[in-house]
């Protein structure tokens, strides 16, 4: 594997690559970066891919844009067909993970010319809300869901910027699988749920421990490292550009995922204890026309590239094999 920076049409991107063949795109989340896709990287060249896992905009490496606007799902998808472009790439398939899974379903939806094929892990394809989404969340005198806390700019940043590592151990630590199986409102510390107004998401969450032998130190310290040279205010603008991807996306109002895809989702996802989650994941077949797979993986959580990296590189390898 080797890191590069690379001038797309779009902006100035970082990426990981490794390897010769069709390419693919491995697109993180909140709060990683490219080095999530280190194990599938590397798979995927060995299997004979062009692998590349580029700093998602406002992360890492790639450039991060001062305007929250700048961040619309529109936006990260362009960065997608740009960064396509600049590999000298007719196609591509894209992966994704958390907000990157979110960009991956878009560039599926949007661009079936470029993409030919979708993995997503974590997120499902949602349809649209009747209203703006952050007129739906949860919020009370004393406390406000996690997607509330991250719209005001500077107020996570100043928690989460405090002490990178603790934010990043406590937050990859609350939403992996060995902080156990969650249910719907079982109490279970998550950090996608509901956030105390007085003390901030960290406050609520265990320390962080181990992380369980699936994030050695010397990747936690890569993770640490690249934030606190980037800030995590790109990957929260992300957030803060909801009621207007709703706005946006009305002119594909009708449209399918036409192209081929595969869903994973790790059995202990914090995602999976959303209230009606289950419920959009089981309506996904009327919103992508060609979905090959749905699997859940034992004993995982949020990060299910780095948790179980072998069951992961296996699934996609042979997903794309089948294209």
């Amino acid at each position: 594997m080797q890191h590069r920076t690379i001038e797309t049409a779009t902006l100035r991107m970082r990426i990981l690559e490794a390897g010769e063949g069709p390419l693919v795109l491995l697109c993180h989340g909140f709060p990683e970066t490219s080095h999530a896709w280190r194990h599938q990287v590397r798979a995927l060249a060995a299997a004979g891919f062009h692998a590349v896992a580029p700093d998602m905009r406002g992360y890492g490496g790639t450039e991060s844009p001062e305007a929250a606007g700048a961040y619309t799902l529109f936006d990260l998808v362009a960065d997608m067909v740009a960064l396509v472009d600049a590999l000298g790439a007719e196609k591509a398939f894209i992966a994704g993970s958390d907000w990157g899974a979110t960009v991956a379903w878009q560039a599926a939806l949007m661009r079936p010319d470029r993409f030919g094929g979708v993995v997503a892990l974590g997120v499902p394809m949602m349809g649209q809300p009747p209203v703006p989404p952050t007129t739906i969340f949860p919020a009370t005198p004393d406390q406000l869901f996690y997607l509330l806390y991250f719209q005001q700019p500077g107020v996570a940043e100043a928690e989460f910027e405090r002490d990178a590592e603790v934010t990043l151990r406590r937050i990859y630590h609350a939403a992996s699988g060995e902080a156990g199986p969650r249910l719907p409102g079982d109490g279970t510390p998550n950090p996608f749920a509901m956030v105390s107004r007085a003390s901030g998401l960290l406050a609520g969450l265990p320390e962080g421990g181990t992380l369980a032998g699936w994030l050695p130190q010397a990747d936690l310290d890569a993770f640490v490292e690249a934030f606190r040279a980037s800030g995590f205010g790109g990957g929260l603008n992300y957030y803060r550009n909801l009621d207007r991807n709703w706005e946006l996306q009305k002119a594909l109002a009708g449209l399918k995922v036409a192209i081929p895809a595969l869903f994973m989702a790790g059995e202990r996802d914090t995602g999976l204890a959303m209230p009606g989650m289950r419920e959009i994941i089981d309506a996904m077949p009327g919103l992508v026309s060609d979905l090959r797979a749905l699997r859940f993986v034992p004993g995982a959580g949020h990060w299910l590239a780095q948790e179980r990296p072998e069951i992961v590189s296996a699934a996609i390898v042979d997903f794309l094999r089948g294209l």
